[in-house]
């Protein structure tokens, strides 16, 4: 059996503090008695909605990404910057931002770490269904890269072929459209 080792915050600083996370220093109580300093994004978190129609579509959206330097195809997602927000909640208000539309149902199909090596950040992940448009006169003002927003429905085995192939590199849009297979086979 291994022994259970209490990996205690020693000391805790931010370095940086960002829009979206701060960038965090801390030095953690390791096995063995020694310590170690490990830098990490703590993150306010975010959400991801799977638009699925009537005909067992998904709705994926193309947009620019600085950080990637590409047009990425992805699901409507964002983080969590609204305090208090319950993440259903949250993930309705990105599907209605991103791909006005609005979604009679929400299911969640789970919440994982994005890389928790590098930062505590957790998606939440939803499958949004019962879907119809938000009124033209309640749609949102896109900026900035959301400015040119594409939105695409591809059928779901597609889009899961064009994950496999390279097409679709977003981890995060990978796995949601794993995650929405998953689900509709268990039904």
């Amino acid at each position: 059996m291994v022994a259970v080792h209490d990996y205690r915050v020693l000391d805790s600083e931010i370095i940086h503090r960002g829009w979206a996370y701060d960038l965090t220093a801390e030095t953690v109580a390791m096995p063995g008695g020694g310590t170690a300093r490990r830098e990490f994004l703590v993150h306010l978190g975010a959400v991801v909605a799977v638009p699925l129609d009537e005909q067992g579509r998904v709705g994926l959206i193309r947009q620019y990404r600085v950080p990637a330097k590409e047009h990425l195809w992805e699901l409507p997602a964002g983080i969590r910057d609204v305090a208090d927000e319950d993440p259903a909640d949250c993930a309705r208000r990105e599907l209605a931002e991103e791909a006005d539309l609005q979604a009679a149902e929400m299911v969640k199909l789970g919440e994982f770490y994005t890389s928790p090596g590098i930062s505590n950040e957790v998606i939440h992940y939803f499958l949004a269904t019962g879907l119809t448009p938000v009124a033209e006169a309640e749609r949102h003002e896109r900026t900035d890269e959301e400015t040119h927003i594409e939105f695409v429905w591809w059928d779901l085995d597609k889009a899961l072929a064009a994950v496999a192939d390279g097409e679709i590199r977003n981890g995060v849009c990978a796995l949601a459209l794993t995650l929405t297979r998953l689900h509709l086979d268990r039904r």
